[in-house]
């Protein structure tokens, strides 16, 4: 007997997501602009993240006191950010989550709107997937012409 799965709409498949995640896309967001910007200093700031993330900076600093709270940052009030063991882990692997996308994207010739595209799949994409994705990266990127052939496939 085959394994059904059971269809839902869109939002029910986001509340099935949601209630097995501990942090919201939001929350993801937030957490890998800090691990890239903790790459280059250890540290960020409110108003540096803030900035890079369009938000005002009090939407910023409640976040940052969330995550904090969740055991992913170490932030003082009016003071410096930086991520915890866990946190650098989380934001490793935001990024490489993101990156996978971006690159899997650009494989298949998707410029137009590419950052916007990127953002709105890494968060409905599972791990298992994730992983198959950067496998078939990789794939064609050990073997340039196969890598041609589907370029010239796309096209």
């Amino acid at each position: 007997m085959k394994n059904k799965e059971k269809y839902t709409t869109v939002r029910g498949y986001e509340l099935q997501k949601r209630d097995n995640k501990q942090l919201t896309d939001s929350m993801e967001d937030y957490m890998e602009m800090i691990y890239r910007q903790c790459l280059e200093d250890n540290y960020t700031r409110i108003n540096t993240l803030s900035k890079e993330l369009n938000v005002k900076a009090s939407s910023a600093s409640k976040m940052v006191q969330k995550l904090t709270h969740l055991g992913l940052l170490n932030y003082e009030k009016y003071g410096i950010i930086r991520l915890t063991e866990k946190g650098k882990s989380v934001g490793e692997f935001l990024l490489y989550r993101h990156n996978t996308i971006k690159d899997f994207l650009m494989l298949l010739n998707t410029n137009m709107n590419l950052l916007s595209q990127t953002e709105a799949l890494e968060h409905s994409i599972d791990f298992d997937t994730l992983k198959k994705i950067d496998l078939l990266i990789h794939f064609f990127q050990d073997d340039p012409e196969l890598q041609k052939r589907l370029q010239d496939y796309l096209k």
